[in-house]
């Protein structure tokens, strides 16, 4: 066997959970059934839950801006859709679909749209605890279950 053949039977491999893992079954989620949550105008977030990991899809509107912050969770941050300043180590860059940005945690950082407005995606490990308590302000549970897709299937 090749060391291609090894990587993959290694990489497609069936892993047994230890004692105490999660064993709840995969769940497909519709983001655009997702409501929104907001914290500053002209963004909305969408997050999807699970079991130590977040992916929150954000819309931005034209000319958002997002302020300075750090947290205490690791994110990676990527475009879908359009374009938008990422500000981080004092450096902005443009991101765009094929660039991702890798903030440790208690990394400042900020961002802004420009005449068009962006989709982009935050995947925060383990899950961002403030879209965890606005989810839970507003009455929703942060589910970790399906969120009914509607028309085919991937």
């Amino acid at each position: 066997m090749s060391d291609a053949d090894d990587r993959a039977g290694a990489y497609f491999s069936h892993e047994p959970p230890p004692p105490g893992a999660s064993t709840r079954p995969g769940a497909w989620h519709d983001v655009d059934a997702i409501e929104p949550i907001g914290f500053v105008p002209g963004l909305r977030f969408r997050p999807v839950v699970g079991d130590g990991v977040m992916l929150s899809f954000a819309t931005h509107d034209p000319g958002t801006i997002v302020p300075e912050h750090a947290h205490e969770e690791e994110q990676f941050t990527f475009v879908l859709e359009g374009e938008f300043e990422f500000t981080m180590n004092g450096e902005t860059r443009v991101l765009r679909p094929g660039v991702v940005a890798h903030v440790p945690p208690y990394v400042p950082h900020a961002a802004r749209t420009g005449a068009a407005p962006c989709v982009q995606v935050d995947v925060f490990v383990p899950p961002r605890r403030v879209l965890l308590d606005a989810m839970r302000q507003e009455g929703r549970e942060a589910e970790r279950g399906p969120t009914p897709c509607t028309g085919s299937s991937p």
